[in-house]
């Protein structure tokens, strides 16, 4: 078990993930206007990867793993970055950045289900329960003007909200599964290696479904990559797999509600998004339902030895 990290060094990591991941929404909407999604994700981790890892072996961390904690590295990197980041950035061609990050914030939800299977025999409280069945109705609310749409752009925007939930559960179970499958490798590159792997599987989604021939690489884009690169993947994701690594899945999932509101403000700011009352209402309901599931208490069946840390005690 990892040595409880110090307190600064939890608030920092959330920080960093809670300001950059929040403002990658932004990023990716501006990256996907003239790049293919397969393809800009593929150059946005083929590069992150390669830089993060090449850094590594300067600096004599260690890089090299056995095949099996590859393969898991490979699987983690695929669902959360190919599973997650492609779905989500093919649904910002269609939805608005901020109704994007907004459903989104639905991901603890998948969280707390798929932790208490994978991680343990948990038991999820009334409160927990309740916060799922609250989370269901927020994310209606969200697409309930889209599921009265009967234009084709209304329904291709359903569908396209409806695949980000997928996204999420992609997300959140590669997400259980890192935190399941931790080691004593080193945090930044077991990450360097899971980012590549995603940069490898997007680039052959990109090869096989994708028109990469006549791509127009405008300053805008490359500069909306650079970014991400930077700040989503080298800085935000990094964060984020250390506090996997260190604190309860279901404090590091409150990210999903905290980058929902950099998202929106910056998709108004930047991009002139409008925000209506459907956007409000289900907003607050999806953030009074992560609220309730990430506070809810987590009992064991079994033995509390068998739980991470402070859950174990009840969170």
């Amino acid at each position: 078990m990892p040595e409880s990290p110090q307190r600064w060094k939890v608030i920092f990591a959330f920080g960093l993930v809670y300001v950059f991941w929040g403002s990658t929404y932004l990023g990716i909407g501006i990256a996907v206007e003239q790049i293919p999604p397969g393809l800009m994700c593929a150059a946005r981790f083929s590069v992150a990867g390669l830089v993060m890892l090449a850094w590594c072996a300067l600096t004599g961390r260690r890089i090299r793993y056995s095949p099996r904690e590859l393969f898991h590295m490979a699987v983690v990197g695929i669902l959360l970055l190919m599973g997650g980041n492609l779905t989500l950035s093919y649904a910002e061609r269609i939805v608005p950045t901020g109704l994007a990050a907004l459903l989104i914030a639905s991901t603890p939800l998948w969280f707390l289900v798929l932790d208490s299977l994978l991680l343990g025999d948990h038991h999820i409280s009334r409160r927990g329960k309740i916060g799922l069945l609250l989370g269901i109705a927020g994310v209606v609310v969200l697409i309930w003007p889209k599921l009265m749409a009967s234009s084709s752009i209304g329904r291709r925007e359903l569908w396209w909200l409806l695949a980000l939930q997928a996204g999420s559960f992609s997300w959140a179970l590669g997400s259980v599964l890192s935190k399941k499958w931790q080691t004593a490798s080193d945090p930044f590159s077991a990450t360097a290696w899971q980012v590549i792997f995603a940069g490898i599987a997007n680039l052959s989604f990109a090869l096989l479904f994708e028109k990469v021939s006549g791509v127009i690489w405008t300053a805008r884009g490359i500069g909306a990559i650079l970014y991400l690169v930077v700040c989503g993947s080298w800085i935000g994701y990094t964060a984020y797999i250390w506090l996997l690594q260190h604190v309860p899945t279901s404090k590091v999932s409150t990210y999903a509600y905290v980058n929902p509101v950099v998202a929106v403000f910056l998709g108004w700011l930047v991009l002139h998004e409008r925000i209506d009352h459907f956007i409000l209402m289900g907003s607050a309901v999806i953030v009074a339902s992560v609220v309730l599931v990430t506070s809810a208490r987590i009992r064991s069946r079994t033995v509390a030895e068998e739980l991470p840390p402070v859950e174990a005690a009840g969170d």
